[in-house]
């Protein structure tokens, strides 16, 4: 099958990550049994999702790993011009469809060229690695990557297939979810000295949040490589009270740290706790029930630093003919593979522009060069 034909059946499954991806994987467990390529389900807690390993090529160290998530982000209330988990080609040069760009376009890439990898007497494996959970925090892969160091021989190099234009990146952001919720005391609202609004004070601390990005920028915390040049702080979603004339008992918020490589998450995570500690004496000053609580919402999804990656680099230049290297602020799960102890770069066809967009697309061309990719990689790996 061609990366096109694989790719629209990839996308007819609608592997939104709070749905199960069991059906894409038993799909691309039956392509790999039709060309007999050993595989490994890595399964998730309660069994309704999965990660998958497979190996073409010979078991001995010095492979080189091929990751993509399965799971694509939700559709709801995006206006799509046509059915999202239907692969459409509108003759305009791009395809259509929910996951084309972010990413199953780079896991039909490799798929397509199994059938000519197994024909070819590799001297090194070619691995994949397809996680689920990936939208939602990074939640599949850790295990996966765990299973991959400790069972199997171990991989000199990893790619991980974000859309990239096919240019390699060597760095990104870590990024951590939060939940702030502050409780305060219930009163009249013309009876202010009686109540502690958690509103009031929750206004308070995202204001702290903003402000410690700022400082941040201020004591020249920045990194050129990236967009947006410093660790950024902000708050998504805030919800509290009950009416307009009480005084709100509780206000919770949602936000996010996107750390720097040379920033560490838990001394910016610090900076706001020592204000949520401050304020919250105070509140207890006149209501001692009252209290602020932050919580993770997803484990810390490590940076991925531009080190220890001078062999995936060169390897990914040589295959693309130079392509100069860069930096995202986005996080992915490149980090978590890093963080193994595994030489890690980022490099996949399509445009990150158009990742979670309605009608989401990747061009042909770059489906095109995503396969040139592959087959180059194939050519590299072999005996000689």
């Amino acid at each position: 099958m061609t990366a096109a034909t694989l790719l629209e059946r990839l996308v007819g499954f609608p592997t939104v990550s709070r749905d199960s991806n069991l059906d894409l994987i038993a799909f691309v467990e039956g392509y790999l049994d039709e060309h007999g390529v050993e595989h490994w389900r890595i399964e998730s807690d309660d069994g309704r999702k999965a990660n998958l390993l497979a190996r073409i090529g010979p078991a001995v160290e010095g492979g080189v790993v091929l990751s993509g998530h399965t799971d694509v982000v939700p559709v709801d209330g995006q206006p799509w011009s046509t059915d999202p988990f239907t692969l459409v080609d509108k003759g305009d040069g791009r395809l259509y469809g929910r996951g084309t760009c972010d990413m199953k376009g780079f896991l039909a890439c490799a798929l397509a060229e199994v059938p000519r990898w197994v024909n070819l007497d590799l001297a090194r494996p070619i691995w994949l690695a397809f996680s689920y959970d990936e939208e939602v925090g990074c939640i599949g892969a850790p295990r996966m990557i765990e299973s991959l160091v400790a069972d199997y021989p171990r991989p000199a190099a990893v790619i991980v297939g974000e859309p990239t234009m096919m240019h390699p990146v060597v760095a990104h952001k870590g990024a951590t979810n939060l939940r702030t919720t502050v409780t305060g005391r219930a009163s009249h609202s013309s009876q202010v000295n009686q109540g502690v609004s958690a509103i009031h004070v929750a206004a308070r601390l995202v204001t702290r949040i903003e402000d410690v990005m700022a400082e941040l920028k201020a004591e020249g915390r920045i990194d050129e490589a990236f967009n947006v040049v410093h660790s950024s702080l902000h708050v998504g979603k805030i919800q509290g009270g009950t009416a307009i004339n009480i005084m709100a008992r509780e206000c919770s918020f949602e936000w996010e740290i996107r750390h720097l490589p040379g920033d560490r998450f838990e001394e910016l995570l610090g900076r706001v706790n020592e204000t949520a500690a401050a304020l919250e004496a105070e509140m207890r000053r006149r209501a001692p029930e009252a209290g602020i609580v932050t919580e993770a919402l997803n484990t810390t999804v490590p940076a991925l630093a531009d080190d220890n990656n001078a062999e995936v680099l060169a390897l990914c230049r040589d295959l693309l003919d130079e392509r100069p290297a860069g930096a995202v602020a986005y996080a992915t799960e490149a980090g978590q593979f890093q963080r193994e102890g595994l030489p890690t770069v980022i490099c996949g066809p399509g445009s990150i522009g158009q990742a979670h967009q309605p009608d989401e697309y990747i061009d042909i061309a770059e489906l095109e060069a995503g396969t040139r990719f592959m087959t180059a990689l194939g050519e590299r790996l072999r005996r000689k």
